[in-house]
């Protein structure tokens, strides 16, 4: 059995990932977060130093721009890209998703076209539980899903909130809010491709989700920040305790989902 990927954003200097690195991290996150000043030094050393460690180098270029997206991957050169476009599975608004998916889907085969050792990962935005269409909205997002995994190398589950809560304009994630688990555990067990599972995971309930839904992978940002005075996270700074206490939940749901394939293994050679 694979031990389940622990993923974590937002690191911007080489020292943070270092650190994170020796925890135990096995994918660390960048974000160009300013479209016009998406050069940065730090960053660069960042990737560097990631891959040089042998940990995985995930960039996530907040940009709409196709030809900025390639000249930021030709200066960065990440092992993996990260795409967290807002792509809307609400009912209503299926009819003006159509071109945004297309222009999506379009960009992933240019990436591959050109950057053919780069892995590809694609946000799936799922929004939080409650709603009362939400079996609809599971069959869009599972259709997005197997439209975009014959040109992807891995899929992250994203808390989807309203237009006006989403913390970027267009873009979904670093809400410190779960999504509707019921919907992510349809995408994971039905994606043809690896699915990594994020939205307000921290060690107070990532052993639950690695346990109930069994993804490849768990991923980390704002519940895992250093806090300020009034206790609101602080972006792309990283708290190591609170990163170790993520680290550690993942691993004990690993040994527990370990010793229980291992005991089906057991009962069904008795059976035979």
């Amino acid at each position: 059995m694979q031990k389940t990927i622990i993923q974590i954003y937002e690191v911007q200097k080489p020292g943070e990932a270092e650190a994170l690195i020796e925890l135990g991290v096995d994918h660390i996150g960048s974000v160009l977060a300013d479209p016009a000043k998406w050069k940065s030094a730090s960053i660069r050393k960042t990737v560097q130093t990631v891959k040089r460690r042998g940990a995985k180098s995930v960039l996530i270029p907040l940009m709409k721009d196709p030809a900025a997206i390639f000249a930021a991957l030709d200066y960065y050169e990440p092992d993996c890209v990260h795409l967290c476009d807002v792509l809307s599975p609400y009912p209503d608004e299926q009819q003006t998703v159509v071109r945004d998916f297309d222009a999506l889907l379009s960009l992933h085969i240019d990436i591959r076209d050109r950057f053919p050792r780069l892995d590809i990962m694609r946000s799936l935005s799922v929004p939080r539980a409650g709603l009362p269409d939400a079996s609809v909205i599971e069959k869009n997002i599972l259709d997005f899903a197997a439209r975009f995994a014959p040109v992807t190398d891995f899929f992250l589950i994203d808390t989807l909130l309203s237009d006006a809560d989403q913390p970027v304009a267009g873009f979904v994630g670093i809400t410190g809010k779960p999504c509707d688990w019921t919907i992510a555990k349809a995408v994971i067990e039905q994606s043809p491709i690896s699915v990594i599972l994020a939205g307000g995971l921290a060690a107070d309930n990532v052993y639950d989700a690695v346990v109930g839904l069994r993804p490849a992978g768990v991923d980390s940002c704002t519940r895992t920040n250093a806090a300020d005075r009034s206790g609101r996270p602080v972006r792309f700074k990283k708290d190591l305790k609170k990163v170790r206490g993520f680290i550690e939940e993942v691993r004990r749901a690993d040994r527990f989902l370990e010793g229980e394939s291992r005991d089906a293994k057991l009962i069904h050679r008795e059976r035979i």
